[in-house]
């Protein structure tokens, strides 16, 4: 295990200590389901009691960093995370920096199709039969009258993930549907009562022909349609309250 002691202040001893070891996983000097050293070794490095140790190994695994085990093959062991797990952290953190600090709802809508955009090309490029498939399913699933609202709202999670998947990065596919998760409900939820059903599904079936077509212009220009809707619909919004 490499962990770098800077030496340790009296205040906040299992804060620090904590810190130390969470940069070392944070900076892979500290490896997925690599064991830590024992809670006497580790006073010993530090040169704090094990009591600080405990504490300090209690808040990492709060943090879902490590875990315990018990047994003779048992201690402190570094969490592997899942791309799952990462993109559902991920996408709390956005609802909750959206909720919490009043994000206006154009600046939402603005980045969510930035990023979405930015990645059309590999989408275009690297697009499987499987997927367009997939997106005409969620298509079908969108002009379905008895499709309900919510349900409405999940397709058009799913077909913008289906997007996010075809571009065949894995770092892509983690952002982009960790913001589709997190801001397409929230714009959904407040424009739902607005927005024209088919108009969105149309614009859906524009893009993915373009990705079928493997035209990444073509496929820009109608994400573009498809903002320049959705900034519409949230522009309809506003006018009742600013009457």
């Amino acid at each position: 295990m490499a962990i770098e002691f800077n030496t340790i202040q009296k205040e906040g001893l299992s804060v620090q200590i904590a810190n130390a070891i969470r940069n070392a996983i944070l900076e892979g000097r500290l490896a997925g389901e690599e064991r830590l050293p024992s809670e006497a070794d580790l006073a010993e490095r530090f040169g704090v009691s094990r009591s600080t140790v405990r504490e300090a190994l209690k808040r990492l695994a709060a943090q879902n960093l490590i875990r315990s085990e018990r047994g003779s093959s048992g201690g402190a062991f570094v969490n592997r995370m899942t791309w799952a797990e990462a993109q559902d952290n991920l996408m709390t953190t956005t609802r909750l920096l959206i909720g919490m600090n009043d994000i206006p709802l154009e600046d939402a809508i603005e980045a969510r199709f930035a990023l979405e955009a930015a990645a059309l090309p590999l989408a275009a490029e690297k697009r499987t039969d499987d997927q367009l498939a997939e997106l005409a399913r969620e298509i079908a699933r969108q002009r379905d009258r008895d499709t309900s609202d919510e349900d409405f709202c999940a397709s058009d999670v799913a077909f913008h993930s289906a997007v996010a998947r075809a571009t065949d990065n894995p770092i892509l596919i983690f952002q982009l549907s960790a913001a589709f998760e997190a801001m397409q409900p929230l714009m959904n939820m407040l424009v739902y009562r607005l927005r024209d059903r088919e108009r969105i599904a149309d614009l859906h079936q524009a893009l993915a022909n373009a990705l079928a077509a493997r035209d990444s212009a073509g496929a820009a220009q109608h994400l573009d349609a498809l903002s320049a809707y959705t900034r519409e619909l949230a522009a309809q919004r506003r006018k009742p309250r600013s009457a």
